[in-house]
């Protein structure tokens, strides 16, 4: 489908990437993954990201995903993939490939490994990529959450590039939200969304566009209901959803610790029948204790993950 930037506002969701037993993707499941969205109201997907796994997987399983899910959305979903990467050259190759497997835009985050990352070599890291895409670009901010910091600098010189269109924000970082803000107020051509999940409402108060949330495929619902509450100033609501979303997070990640992130976020998907294993690249452990979490999830909330 033609990338509208119409169409990036409200909820998207950073997809997980469903495996089989024996670390293969799990085509069946993406089919699935991609028409639950659709029910939750999701407007758009990021694929590739952390929550799917991207920097872990080989580059033919990004590809083969990408075209799977692209398949699978048939023009009723745009998709963006992650094309990070540690040089210039490979996140060039990376839009490329892109491309060419169907990503209606790529997405660019920060590095994992970058020697000699001055300021002014990260902020071309980004420019040189961005003017030589093929495909509209969007920025994954990360903030002092990345192994590679970008500057504020060097974000301001990267988001004034006109091919770049949306931002994921998960910096966490007020200091960025306030300039995102700001940019977002002056061009009309651009697009931001939140990536914090335990803290949208603060985001759209702001003027983000929306949300786009490593829990969107089982919380889209939910967080759709907390984005209109804040936009219709209901405060009391808003917060009360969001309080909500994050108990419900809290139970299928393991706690406050994260501890089984994306295997209970998995098995949450085993249990609605869209994965068949709940297989992960950085093999994080489904407890027993992580294990009632999620099937109380399943008992408790079954109309928000299912409405």
């Amino acid at each position: 489908m033609n990338f509208e930037l119409n169409d990036v506002r409200d909820v998207w969701s950073a997809v997980p990437t469903p495996f089989t037993r024996a670390g293969e993707l799990d085509v069946p499941s993406v089919k699935r993954m991609v028409e639950h969205h659709l029910r939750l109201g999701v407007r758009g997907l990021f694929v590739g990201g952390t929550n799917g796994e991207g920097p872990w997987m080989t580059d033919s399983q990004r590809r083969l995903m990408v075209r799977s899910v692209v398949a699978a959305a048939r023009g009723r979903l745009p998709v963006t993939a992650q094309v990070s990467d540690n040089s210039t050259c490979r996140i060039v190759a990376n839009m490329k490939a892109a491309k060419e497997d169907g990503a209606d835009a790529a997405i660019i985050a920060p590095p994992s490994f970058l020697l000699n990352a001055t300021p002014e070599n990260v902020r071309d890291l980004y420019v040189d990529a961005i003017r030589a895409c093929p495909l509209p670009v969007g920025i994954y901010d990360r903030g002092k959450n990345s192994a590679v910091a970008v500057p504020m600098k060097a974000l301001k010189a990267i988001m004034l590039e006109k091919k770049v269109v949306m931002l994921k924000d998960s910096s966490g970082d007020p200091e960025r939200r306030d300039y995102f803000a700001a940019i977002r107020r002056k061009r009309r051509d651009l697009r931001i969304l939140n990536g914090d999940e335990f803290n949208c409402v603060a985001y759209i108060k702001a003027g983000y566009d929306g949300v786009l949330l490593g829990g969107g495929v089982f919380n889209g619902y939910l967080a759709r209901l907390i984005v209109e509450a804040a936009r219709k100033d209901d405060g009391p609501l808003a917060d009360r959803l969001q309080k909500k979303m994050n108990q419900m997070m809290y139970a299928v990640y393991g706690g406050k610790k994260i501890s089984c992130w994306l295997a209970g976020e998995k098995r949450l998907l085993v249990e609605l029948g869209i994965f068949s294993t709940w297989h992960n690249l950085l093999r994080y452990p489904l407890t027993p204790a992580c294990e009632r979490a999620v099937l109380r999830v399943m008992r408790t909330d079954r109309d928000l993950l299912l409405p």
